[in-house]
Formats: C-alpha cells, structure tokens, sequence
C-alpha cells in the first residue's frame, strides 16, 4: 500500500501538467510577497494557503496539500476560497498530517539543537535524504547526485532528494544550480527544495543560544521570505519544510516558523559527526563542498545497499511522504 501510494504521488507530481508547469515557472517580477492563509477548494481537493504574491500583473498562490504535503503555485481564479486566520486553518485542518506534523514540531521545539521532525518511516528499510547548500566559496558536491542517479536509475527514477537552500547559496552559485535544476528536468533526481534561511549567519565565538537565527537582530521575516521569493526567481518550488541553520534554535524561534505554516526538519543521522541511518532515517549531509566526510560515508552507504537497492529493499524516500505517512489515519479537513 506505501508502494502504491509512492507512485501514486509520483505520478500526481509529472502528470499533473498544471504543478508541473508552475514547479518550473520563473516568477521574475514578485512585488506584493506576504503571508496569506486560507482554505481553497477545487473539486475533490481541498487545499490550504500559505503565501499571496502578485508577478507581472498577475496574482498567485502558494499552496499546500494538507494530506500529501505537496505545494505548487496557482492563480486564485481556479479555487472558491475562505481567507483564515492562521489559528482558524490550524483548527479547520487539524486532523491533516499537514496540521499534525507542526503540532509535533512544537512539542520538540525546547530543544536547542534538532528541533522538529527528526525521522520519517521506521517501520522502511531506506531513509529521506537531506543535503544542506549553506554559503560556501566551494563547488557543490555533484557526486552525491550522480552517485545517487547512478545507484537507484533501474529501481527508483526519479530518486527522491530534499535540499535545503539558501538565498546567499543561490547567489554564489547560479551554474550549480541550474546543474541541479537539469537533472530534476531530466527526471535523474526529484528535488523537495526546503527553505534554510537567507544568509545562514554563524559565529565562530558565539553560544548557540545566540548564534545562528537566534543572533541578536535576526530579521526572521527576511531570512524566510525572501529565500522563497529567490526560490521561485530561480523556478524553484517551495514545499512546507524548513531546517534550522546549525539545527540551531529555541522554543520561540520555532513557533515563529510555524507561524509561516512551516514544518521545521531535523535529522537522526547527521553522518559527518558518527551518527549511524537506521530504518526510516531522515539522513543529513552537506552538499555544499564543506563536508567532504559526510559525503563519503552516504557514497559508501549507498554503495553498501547496492544488492537491497536492485532489489528494492533499500530505497530513498521522499521526504514528504515519509512525514506524510507518520501522521497518516487523518480525517478531512473540518471534521
């Protein structure tokens, strides 16, 4: 039945001509960017509002499936709408793996270090792969991603990857990324893009409880908004995740991200500091050129499960149905 429904969101993602269509857009001239909730509705689904922005004339939505947790970008003129509080959707959608999954963010958010969902599906024998694309002055790692195709290619294609991004990477490094964006339009990889802050500041000298997005001065409004309005600049599709820089925050940072309808991410296996993946796993690297360890051990455990992967007994899942499905028995929305 997981199986089933894999494919079957798989299928929702490259038939959907409309998401499709909209994930590649290049919204060049965004004014008006601002947090918006809502219930929209167009028969039989029902969908949550996360951002209103207008581009070129034209106003869109961001938007959310509280049951899959896929997003896409659409024109408000296709959904009959109800403007929310964000307090009102929370309660309307709250029997949602959407909903739910915020609600167990915030009851980990004391945490100083790896606050949010930690892991995805136990009960699989593969893991969600996240990698990190921090500033950094160095290349991104391309062999995690040729790697990755090169392994799953037979079994899995495209394999599923969740990266989380910053404005200040997609500044640095516009020919990286356009490689990434080639290898998702030629279906090698399929890419959940998580919003990891702006600038992603960090001090060598600071403490945590002052560093990172809890440094003193943070615009926090800055550090999500605007890396999504480069997202979508650079035609990329914001899901509803978001990873602390460093893991790095306290119990209000997190129910500030929340409050922007996003699921804060952290990770069970970190391996660059020794930490093993187990079943289920939400595994953390760093793409970025910065963690050459990491990447050699997630090189080596793929090339570890060669003979499970060719027989699908290993694979990598998308990050949002392993969240998806840790919260799935929902009820629908309203109800």
């Amino acid at each position: 039945m997981k199986q089933l429904l894999k494919y079957l969101l798989l299928s929702i993602l490259f038939t959907g001509s409309a998401i499709v269509a909209n994930a590649q857009a290049n919204y060049l001239k965004i004014t008006s960017y601002k947090v918006y909730y809502g219930w929209a509705t167009h028969y039989p689904q029902d969908w949550m509002i996360l951002r209103q922005f207008e581009n070129d004339g034209k106003s869109y939505y961001l938007l959310v499936n509280p049951q899959t947790l896929v997003t896409k970008i659409d024109e408000p003129s296709f959904y009959k709408v109800k403007p929310m509080t964000f307090a009102e959707a929370r309660t309307f959608f709250k029997n949602t793996p959407y909903i739910r999954a915020i609600d167990k963010a915030e009851k980990q958010s004391a945490n100083i270090q790896d606050a949010g969902i930690e892991e995805g599906m136990p009960k699989e024998t593969g893991i969600s792969l996240t990698a990190d694309l921090c500033p950094s002055h160095r290349p991104l790692d391309r062999e995690i991603f040729t790697d990755i195709f090169k392994e799953f290619q037979k079994v899995e294609r495209p394999a599923p990857v969740a990266l989380s991004i910053t404005g200040v990477w997609m500044l640095q490094h516009p020919q990286d990324l356009e490689w990434l964006k080639q290898m998702q339009a030629n279906h090698e990889i399929y890419i959940t893009w998580i919003n990891h802050s702006y600038n992603h500041r960090v001090s060598a000298k600071l403490p945590l409880k002052e560093n990172f997005l809890l440094e003193p001065g943070t615009d926090i409004n800055y550090e999500v908004l605007e890396t999504e309005k480069a997202m979508l600049k650079n035609g990329l599709l914001p899901s509803a995740f978001f990873r602390f820089p460093g893991l790095v925050s306290d119990q209000q940072l997190v129910f500030k991200i929340t409050d922007f309808g996003l699921i804060p991410i952290g990770t069970d296996a970190w391996l660059a500091k020794g930490q093993q993946s187990q079943p289920g796993s939400i595994v953390l690297i760093h793409a970025n050129g910065n963690e050459p360890i990491g990447v050699n051990d997630f090189i080596k455990l793929i090339q570890s499960k060669t003979q499970s992967i060719a027989k699908k007994q290993w694979l990598l899942y998308d990050l949002r149905e392993s969240v998806d499905e840790e919260f799935e028995g929902s009820s629908p929305p309203g109800k």
